[in-house]
């Protein structure tokens, strides 16, 4: 940037005028605008992520510091600035308002209400930027974050305290997975914050209708921040969310924080880059963009008093490519990854988790001992399965082992078939990982498998509620029930009637 001194002089004749001169290291004028960014001239104390204040109204956000300027992005895109205008410091870092009084609530990055109720009665802030809880503070990952889609409780289990990515292409049920998993969470007491970015309203809409139709937005929270916001408040969005998760975690209580999603969230920080001049690295991105979504994540965790933090980042990819930039800063970032693939998803195998693809590093030792006993050997089955089926495309003559693991591959895979917020609790995951595993569902004709399960759990919860509330207790089955279960499945099929 290349401004003439007689300019600035000008500048500072016209904007300094009658200031005292103690105010005026506090103080600078407006040399450049555009594209929500100013570059002020002045400003001697200026501080990196510190806040000013502008004559007209707006204010903004200190990003970059050179030897003569600074560059601010102004968070109000309706108030304009213009060249000449007065910019004044202001003590402290921007925050955003936390709180039990959001629940229920859509805002956008800067706190202000988009659901066009009651203005926020928050009577608490937090700072968006803050250094994660120290290692000493937290506690290890022991408590099952239920998500109620059995393919992943089961093969891809999450715990408390997680940081587990959903990856996938384009219309592939990523979001579709989250809202799952925040619908789930009715009466669990976990507080949930959906966190949009870059998104379309529509989107939005029909997400925040979801949560509504099934009571789920009493313990949510939406903050906002789609494709029409500018940068700087897609960019904050994230943080924003993650710091109302903060709160809930700091005060002893359990949150989980959807971030939908983190490509987005790079791409505009990268615009934000480019506006300041940056010095461009791998596919135009910043060399910080690391940095940029590991201080988020690392926030995630649970603390020593009870309160902890569950993190879903959303990542999209193209041509099922794990390998790009953005989604394999975030695999090495996090523990563990949910692959939506997409040609499991045309087969109609939803949700299409890729089993082969996925992983949860820290979440077997969260996992219900029930569900952990029941699905040991259902990874492999279906690893030998996809393996065998590929081979079987070549028209080549299998074995009859070979066609036993196939026809049980196709039962596995009808299982793990679940309709769009339709949630199982962990026993009932129980019951039907419990007929899989000893071969009840070996004689049921393939399209009878999901009514066969279905029906399983009604007829244990209405004649056999003892037993069911045992398993609800104790959440384990030991010899006992084991045998029990077995007995009552095979009183089911012998009066089980096909839909």
């Amino acid at each position: 940037m290349r401004v003439k001194s007689t300019d600035l002089t000008s500048l500072f004749e016209k904007a300094l005028l009658d200031v005292p001169q103690n105010e005026l290291e506090q103080i600078g004028v407006v040399v450049q605008t555009g594209d929500g960014i100013c570059h002020v001239y002045g400003l001697n104390k200026a501080v990196y992520g510190g806040l000013v204040d502008f004559e007209n109204g707006n204010r903004g956000i200190i990003f970059d510091l050179t030897e003569d300027s600074v560059a601010i992005f102004v968070l109000y895109k309706n108030i304009p600035v213009a060249e000449g205008e007065v910019v004044r410091k202001v003590e402290g870092v921007f925050e955003a308002p936390v709180g039990e009084e959001l629940l229920g609530r859509v805002i956008n990055a800067i706190g202000a209400p988009l659901d066009g109720l009651d203005p926020l009665k928050t009577k608490e802030t937090r700072a968006v930027e803050v250094l994660p809880a120290s290692i000493i503070e937290r506690e290890k990952v022991n408590e099952p974050l239920e998500t109620g889609i059995i393919s992943v409780d089961a093969l891809v289990p999450i715990g408390k305290v997680q940081r587990e990515l959903i990856i996938g292409n384009r219309n592939t049920g990523k979001t579709a997975m989250a809202i799952d998993t925040i619908l789930n969470q009715k009466g669990k007491g976990v507080y949930c914050i959906y966190v949009s970015i870059g998104q379309r309203q529509a989107k939005l809409a029909r997400i925040i209708k979801t949560l509504e139709e099934h009571d789920a937005l009493d313990y949510t929270v939406v903050v906002s921040a789609d494709s029409s916001e500018s940068v700087l408040n897609q960019y904050l969005a994230p943080y924003v969310g993650c710091s109302i998760g903060e709160h809930f975690m700091y005060n002893g209580k359990d949150a989980l924080v959807v971030y939908d999603d983190l490509s987005n969230h790079a791409i505009a920080y990268r615009e934000m880059s480019l506006l300041m001049r940056r010095s461009p690295g791998r596919e135009a991105y910043p060399g910080d963009v690391f940095f940029l979504h590991a201080r988020l994540l690392e926030r995630s965790g649970k603390l020593l008093k009870g309160g902890s933090l569950t993190a879903l980042p959303i990542v999209q990819i193209q041509a099922d490519d794990i390998t790009a930039y953005i989604p394999t800063n975030l695999i090495s970032i996090t523990d563990g990854q949910i692959f939506l693939d997409t040609r499991l998803f045309k087969k109609g195998n939803r949700p299409a988790v890729n089993v082969e693809l996925s992983v949860s590093r820290v979440g077997g030792a969260a996992q219900t001992p029930a569900v952990k006993m029941l699905s040991k050997s259902l990874r492999l089955e279906l690893a030998q399965y996809n393996e065998l089926l590929n081979f079987a495309q070549f028209g080549t003559e299998l074995d009859e082992i070979s066609q036993k693991i196939i026809e049980r591959g196709h039962v596995a895979v009808e299982v793990l078939k679940q309709a769009q917020y339709e949630t199982y609790t962990f026993v009932d995951e129980v019951l039907l990982l419990f007929l899989l595993q000893k071969n009840f569902l070996d004689k049921v004709e393939l399209k009878q498998v999901q009514v066969f399960v279905t029906q399983f759990i009604s007829y244990v919860q209405s004649v056999y509620s003892q037993e069911y509330k045992k398993i609800e207790k104790d959440a384990a089955i030991d010899d006992a029930m084991n045998k029990q279960l077995k007995t009552i499945a095979t009183e089911f099929r012998k009066i089980f009637v096909p839909a």
